[in-house]
């Protein structure tokens, strides 16, 4: 029996499963930064503000003069922000920065509100600038949507990686994120997060196959929603079906999973966690139980703006010759080289 549930295309942003609610794939090969780490290069023409053109090498999103995300709000769920390549400069409304990137995860908890920016500086100034990276939303339970905001930095060292050789001498590699696999344990996320708590068997990993390469996808044990994408590569083959890429494969977490690479190394996203269970009414950044609870965040933000903005300015970025570092609300600082 085939433990595939639905194949569906990945789209954008990429559909998911309670109790994910959000993910999003970025992908851009910017060219030399300038003076102001922005693109070195005209911007004639973009829809700047709103510039997603899929069919670009590189987009601005709502950046103007640096590519990124300038200050905005969040409530009532976490992002997980992956950076696979590049670096990602982060800031928001309780003073916590840092710069991070080209392995490292940022987790951070909105809770019960927070404002922040996660802009892309374009640190290279002899060459291309490649961004790569997910931005994941897991919603928060309601007994805690209203926690306070949580940051925190898990550096690429101390996130695990899976390394095996399937029968046939080829390459598996999976890094753990969340979740756990064959022994190895992701670092632990936010406390008030719907993965603290193993039962709900919450997992973010990226996986690689090489060519050939041939992976058991282990089942859950308890009931849990679980999705692999699908998005670089030619084909694979999963329980003897042949699947293209830019596919999302949702899977029946009580079966375990074959996965086969086709001709080419392929690149997947898992993701699995028990579902939470309760209705989720989304506004934008905003993510409640209820569209009371919508309105409720609305004039909370109204009235403190959560917190405010402290820095000088809306698309944050930081000196050019700081290494990845974070500051957190307490004033505890970490530097990476």
């Amino acid at each position: 029996m085939s433990a595939i549930k639905a194949i569906r295309p990945l789209g954008f942003p990429w559909a998911t499963q309670d109790p994910f609610i959000f993910c999003a794939y970025h992908f851009d090969e910017y060219p030399n930064g300038n003076a102001d780490l922005g693109p070195d290069a005209s911007l004639a023409g973009r829809p700047l503000g709103q510039d997603f053109d899929p069919s670009q090498d590189w987009r601005m999103y709502h950046g103007k003069t640096v590519p990124g995300f300038p200050f905005h709000p969040h409530s009532g769920f976490e992002t997980v922000t992956i950076g696979k390549q590049g670096l990602v400069d982060h800031a928001d409304s309780l003073g916590a920065a840092g710069r991070f990137g080209n392995g490292d995860v940022q987790w951070m908890t909105a809770g019960k509100g927070v404002q922040h920016s996660e802009m892309f500086p374009l640190l290279n100034a002899e060459g291309e600038n490649k961004l790569e990276l997910f931005q994941i939303w897991l919603n928060l339970p309601a007994k805690s949507k209203k926690v306070d905001p949580h940051f925190a930095m898990l550096w690429s060292d101390t996130i695990p990686v899976y390394q095996a050789n399937d029968e046939n001498g080829r390459k598996i590699q999976i890094e753990l994120m969340a979740g756990e696999l064959d022994g190895l344990k992701a670092p632990k996320p936010a406390p008030n997060s719907w993965a603290a708590d193993p039962e709900n068997e919450v997992a973010i990993w990226t996986i690689k196959l090489e060519a050939g390469a041939q992976f058991n996808l282990p089942k859950a044990k308890g009931l849990v929603n679980r999705s692999l994408y699908f998005y670089r590569g030619v084909d694979l083959v999963m329980d003897g079906q042949s699947i293209a890429v830019n596919q999302i494969i949702d899977l029946d977490g009580q079966a375990s999973a074959t996965v086969q690479a086709g001709q080419e190394d392929i690149y997947l996203l898992f993701l699995q966690g028990r579902p939470i269970g309760e209705p989720v009414v989304q506004h934008g950044p905003f993510v409640a139980t209820s569209r009371e609870g919508i309105q409720e965040i609305f004039r909370e933000y109204q009235v403190n703006e959560f917190g405010g903005w402290p820095w000088s300015r809306p698309d944050q970025v930081h000196d050019k010759d700081r290494s990845r570092f974070a500051i957190h609300v307490d004033g505890r600082e970490e530097v990476k080289a």
